[in-house]
């Protein structure tokens, strides 16, 4: 049975009780949304324009929230939304800025016109923009960072990661990963995290350089592929095997694996706690 509750044109703002396994999805045309994780068990939806009908329902653990004008059309709305920690939240907005901040459980967010910002988040989480920047800290669990013309950043963050854009940098600092996978076309890559002990690892771009912090300590294999770009290292290494510009070495057991490619950029390895200046 779907349950809704309308918002009158004299209000702009409403409160739900929820419990345990509801889950938070947003639907926005245009306006910027934050949410933001308290202690309490009731989800709070307030608009900055009191004639929106914030379209808030419940159903089958679903709380949705799809505001429009009077007559039904997609209305410019400003939302704030307050939610329990443990609210999985799922956004979907075209012309909208995402901000995110406090939640300990799965994250979705979406927006074509706008930057996604997310602090927190434990489990799944998924961020996109075509035409905004993506940055995601102090999160764990598995994270999906995708951008089109704007940068992708993680910070302080536990989980394997799948990071891609085409015109913008990506840069992952103070991970902790067994996994990446990390990608752009016309930018900057730069991994600043562990390498763990049987950990794989794929920085890649075209037009850009390639930056990565790697312990002396570390066993792994690091192969290195550029056509008309540089190598750097801040530590000496042994070359085992050549093929054309493509190379690879291999630092204490070689369990983990580095692979590095810029078709055209510096690739550099660089010592923890130091800061190379790049381009």
């Amino acid at each position: 049975m779907l349950a809704v509750l309308a918002v009158s044109a004299q209000s702009s703002d409403t409160t739900l009780t929820v419990q345990r396994g509801d889950r938070l999805q947003v639907s926005l045309h245009g306006g910027d949304v934050v949410v933001r994780a308290w202690n309490r068990n009731t989800v709070s939806v307030a608009s900055s324009d009191a004639d929106a009908d914030l379209g808030l329902s419940r159903s089958r653990g679903a709380v949705r929230v799809s505001p429009s004008g009077r007559h039904g059309e997609p209305t410019e709305t400003d939302l704030t939304i307050s939610v329990p920690a443990w609210m999985a939240v799922s956004i979907d907005a075209i012309e909208s800025d995402v901000r995110i901040t406090g939640t300990q459980a799965p994250v979705s967010a979406t927006s074509v016109q706008g930057d996604i910002d997310v602090t927190g988040g434990d489990g799944i989480i998924s961020l996109n923009s075509v035409e905004g920047s993506v940055t995601l800290r102090g999160a764990r669990g598995r994270f999906a960072l995708e951008s089109v013309n704007e940068n992708v950043t993680l910070l302080d963050a536990q989980g394997d990661v799948k990071a891609e854009t085409v015109n913008g940098d990506i840069t992952l600092e103070a991970v902790e990963a067994a996994e990446v996978d990390a990608s752009t076309v016309n930018g900057d890559v730069m991994y600043r995290g562990s390498i763990e002990q049987t950990g794989r690892y794929h920085l890649a771009t075209h037009n850009g350089d390639v930056t990565v912090s790697v312990p002396e300590s570390a066993g792994v294999v690091v192969s290195v592929s550029t056509f008309g770009g540089e190598f750097e290292s801040a530590f000496p290494v042994r070359v085992s095997s050549t093929r054309g510009r493509n190379f690879s070495f291999t630092l204490g057991s070689g369990s983990a694996k580095l692979d590095l490619e810029s078709f055209q950029g510096t690739i550099r390895l660089e010592r923890p706690g130091t800061r190379t200046r790049t381009r």
